[in-house]
């Protein structure tokens, strides 16, 4: 049977409605799983009902972090979803307290860091001014900066390379990294673009978008194929 996937909600308050990018449905189902989209709930059995009938779950991009989670005030241009970060605070613990894989893209790689205890910075062109892009404009499969995975990571044993061109659309970036996670891949400017849990069979996050470059990048689609054979494998 195809590992089932939990898929994390995209919010869209101006129409009052729940979203997807197809680029996650079809990642996900191009490498082999079977997507599926939960609902903007915080209630606890629910979750749990989610969690068990389910292999993994694939944090996506989207709203700001709070930065409640990290205890900060928030800045102007932060806009946090707090439906959501309820929904990814309860699903992260149960996930990582059943060893069940994770992927995390953009938004991912921020809230996993921020939930599990790091910080972020909240807006890098204020906080952070680099001379890499990090917020291209479309098309977003194209790559517009480099990252250099570490040798020793399980995301440069997937690729088998040091230096990766990647798409990049974000105004916020890993700041300090929460303990239990490490560095798997770096920009240009230093800045954190994925990172991982060595003491889970499968949690990893990645900055930049997969879900927009996989059709022509076999570099995102191998990405998606180690997170859905983590999820296979019981």
């Amino acid at each position: 049977m195809k590992p089932m996937i939990g898929v994390m909600p995209l919010w869209d308050e101006t129409k009052d409605s729940i979203w997807m990018l197809p680029g996650y449905f079809e990642g996900i189902e191009k490498a082999g799983g079977i997507p599926v989209m939960f609902p903007l709930t915080d209630d606890e059995a629910d979750v749990d009902q989610l969690v068990d009938v389910c292999d993994g779950f694939l944090f996506t991009g989207g709203h700001d972090v709070s930065p409640e989670i990290y205890h900060e005030d928030t800045l102007p241009g932060t806009i946090p979803c707090i439906q959501r970060d309820r929904l990814e605070t309860l699903l992260l613990r149960k996930a990582i307290e059943t060893d069940k894989p994770v992927l995390g893209i953009c938004r991912g790689i921020q809230f996993m860091n921020a939930a599990l205890g790091g910080s972020l910075y909240q807006d890098i062109p204020t906080q952070c001014p680099s001379a890499t892009e990090h917020h291209q404009k479309a098309p977003y499969d194209i790559p517009c900066h480099t990252v250099r995975i570490k040798k020793e990571s399980p995301l440069y044993e997937c690729l088998k390379t040091e230096v990766l061109p990647v798409n990049s659309c974000h105004h916020q970036a890993v700041r300090t990294l929460a303990f239990g996670l490490e560095e798997m891949a770096c920009a240009e400017d230093g800045l954190i673009e994925a990172l991982y849990m060595p003491s889970r069979r499968f949690l990893w996050a990645v900055q930049w978008h997969p879900e927009f470059s996989y059709k022509s990048d076999e570099n995102s689609m191998e990405i998606f194929r180690a997170f859905i054979k983590a999820c296979s494998e019981k």
